[in-house]
């Protein structure tokens, strides 16, 4: 189980992100001040830190310059706000693998964390590509195929695609699906979801009406049976 540490101040931030970590099977730590912070990157051998910025007591960057002064080689993903664009130089310079801007999706960030881990060589991360009936998707290419033809999906629809994919048999709610997808400073309603649930039936599968991949379980939310 790869383990993640979070030191982030803003509590409902923290509590978002430890539930999406913890559902994403990691083992996390939190940290709400950048002294915690430092101490437990030291100590606890984290595969991976996420490191807010701004920060009581220490700031995300000393602790990121600290760590690599004294060889601290965790892979670090540091939090910027909306328009910091000298904290993404200067986070980058001191020894960051990489940043991401405030709001974000969850599924934005743990596609970066996946990447940051890849280069790494620490975790193994999702396939970029997903075979189901006669559909072929190329996430990383933002390629869907229908029976050998190319078929349109917006950007949005291919992050949703990608989450239920990779969360394969699992049952993922509706109010989930709009923190990882549409992120969780946005404001659309679960309403939203079944739209583009919708959208994503008429376009893949056979039967939108009665379909093979992407269920809906009564309720709850939506399945993906590829």
């Amino acid at each position: 189980m790869p383990r993640v540490l979070i030191v982030e101040d803003d509590e409902a931030m923290a509590a978002a992100l430890r539930d999406g970590f913890t559902f994403e099977g990691y083992d996390v730590a939190l940290a709400k001040d950048g002294a915690a912070g430092l101490r437990m990157a030291t100590e606890g051998a984290p595969d991976i830190v996420i490191l807010d910025v701004m920060l009581p007591k220490k700031s995300g960057l000393d602790i990121c310059k600290r760590l690599r002064v004294d060889g601290n080689g965790a892979p670090i993903l540091m939090l910027t706000a909306r328009g910091q664009e000298i904290d993404k130089v200067v986070g980058l310079k001191s020894g960051a693998d990489d940043y991401v801007t405030k709001p974000f999706s969850f599924m934005e960030l743990m596609a970066r964390v996946q990447a940051v881990l890849r280069r790494a060589g620490n975790h193994p991360v999702a396939p970029d590509t997903c075979v189901f009936g006669d559909v072929t998707v190329d996430f990383k290419r933002c390629e869907a195929h229908k029976s050998g033809r190319p078929v349109d999906l917006t950007p949005l629809e291919l992050r949703l695609l990608r989450f239920l994919v990779d969360h394969k048999g699992q049952v993922i709610a509706r109010d989930r699906l709009l923190d990882a997808v549409w992120g969780y400073d946005s404001i659309p309603v679960t309403r939203t979801v079944d739209t583009h649930i919708a959208k994503l039936r008429k376009t893949l599968e056979d039967d939108p009406a009665d379909p093979r991949f992407i269920l809906t379980v009564h309720r709850v939310g939506y399945k993906f049976n590829g």
